[in-house]
């Protein structure tokens, strides 16, 4: 896009008004943890800068039906939260949790929002959460880093509602008309990839999701806990496995998946999502990633890596020589109906391989962790959704998602995991003591909170 264009990139908008329409909310959490205690004003100054960088935006429909969205500047960014009271060190996960549920509207605002907790034996936490529709994991590791340097960036985003409804109407409905081209050629590609998906034997002889239940939805938290391993110990043992950091995590992944009870395929292997980066120089994309899809025999990446790491380089390998169909077909996202974003999203969760996600940020640096200008003996990230609900989880057969990244300031290895087994596992307690288990099975030990 041109400087300054402030029209959202249509995959950023296909990937709102679909999770949109299908009543979820993702967002991210990074959560710091500082054992002596830290200094309030320089995470006030973070606070400030954060406002100033790619979160400080929100996005802003337009009065088209089938018009593109556009970011305009947050006028009110929020406040920073300061408990009115210390607790307990042992509480500072179900502070989290807490955090992590609070209204967060990237239309509306706040999109993000910056809280700080000090507990009762003098140590203190910091958490940061932000929507999803606004930014990514490795978006939002920049963004971070730039408000930790003081820098800000001038995005040329003007302030909500600056248009009038006709002049809106008018730029909008113009956009249209030199969007048709790639419209037409999207028809063309979303015909063909119906014609696939018809044919497609695996996901036509599956059983359809069942109905949504009708009458009372209990809303829960899902279950999530945090590793942190030796960062030479776990990359020492990646080696002595046959693989490297990327593999292992992904091998940890499939293991804890078999063990949650996942379903493996005819070959005994399991469908896991390796994200892949996409995020260049300059790039203000909320999200900016490609999912490569590695079949992992989780029965043997305790004593060998080697095909894991076979599979993740043929994955990574086709995905870049295949066309990219969501690209293809963005431009139809304007005109996709919310009935229909809702029948999508239901497809893509009705997948046969059921595949489990595994996120690796990476090293991100010494920077980024500094909220204060000082190392903390603690952080972790996380992806979670807000406002589930049991019989939505228990309807698409359980959820698992690890997010992990090296942290070379600490030394450690930061594995957080979001999961959910129906009838297997269900609570923070169980998830602890098996993934615990899970990593014992590859010769590790962690600290986990």
């Amino acid at each position: 896009m041109p400087a300054n264009d402030n029209r959202l990139e249509l995959l950023d908008q296909a990937f709102f008004d679909s999770h949109h329409a299908a009543s979820q909310h993702e967002v991210m959490q990074v959560v710091y943890i500082y054992a002596d205690g830290i200094d309030l004003d320089a995470v006030r100054r973070f606070h400030h800068h954060l406002s100033r960088g790619l979160m400080g935006r929100l996005i802003e429909r337009s009065p088209l039906p089938f018009g593109r969205h556009r970011w305009v500047l947050d006028p009110h960014p929020p406040d920073i939260d300061v408990a009115e009271r210390p607790r307990a060190r042992s509480e500072v996960g179900d502070w989290a949790d807490e955090r992590s549920q609070l209204p967060i509207d990237p239309e509306s605002g706040p999109g993000w929002r910056l809280s700080v907790l000090e507990m009762t034996d003098g140590s203190a936490a910091v958490s940061l959460v932000i929507s999803h529709y606004v930014l990514d994991g490795i978006g939002a590791v920049i963004a971070v880093i730039e408000a930790i340097l003081g820098l800000a960036r001038d995005l040329g985003y003007p302030l909500p509602r600056s248009r009038t409804t006709p002049q809106a109407v008018a730029e909008d409905a113009a956009q249209t008309v030199r969007d048709m081209p790639a419209l037409a050629r999207a028809v063309i590609s979303g015909a063909r990839e119906g014609w696939r998906r018809r044919k497609d034997d695996s996901r036509t002889a599956r059983k359809r999701l069942p109905a949504e239940p009708s009458g009372r939805r209990d809303f829960i938290v899902l279950p999530a806990v945090t590793m942190w391993v030796d960062a030479d110990a776990w990359n020492g043992r990646a080696a002595e496995l046959g693989g490297t950091g990327n593999t292992l995590a992904a091998g940890f992944t499939a293991k804890l998946a078999e063990r949650m009870g996942r379903p493996l395929g005819g070959d005994g292997t399991l469908a896991v999502e390796v994200i892949v980066n996409r995020r260049s120089e300059n790039d203000t994309r909320a999200v900016a990633v490609s999912f490569a899809r590695a079949r992992i025999d989780p029965a043997v990446v305790t004593t060998d890596l080697s095909a894991a790491r076979a599979s993740i380089k043929k994955a990574l390998t086709d995905l870049e020589g295949a066309p990219d169909q969501s690209a293809q077909m963005a431009p139809l996202a304007p005109f996709t109906p919310q009935r229909a974003w809702k029948r999508l999203v239901d497809w893509a969760l009705e997948d046969p391989d059921q595949p489990v996600v595994c996120s690796n940020l990476g090293d991100v640096g010494e920077v980024v962790t500094r909220v204060d200008g000082t190392q903390p003996a603690y952080i972790y990230a996380r992806g979670t959704i807000q406002g589930v609900t049991r019989q939505w989880l228990e309807r698409i057969g359980g959820h698992l998602r690890v997010l992990i990244f090296s942290a070379p300031a600490l030394n450690k290895i930061c594995i957080h995991m979001l999961a959910y087994q129906p009838g297997v596992l269900t609570t923070k307690d169980e998830l602890r003591a098996l993934a615990s288990s899970t990593l014992a099975e590859f010769g590790l030990t962690a600290t986990v909170d």
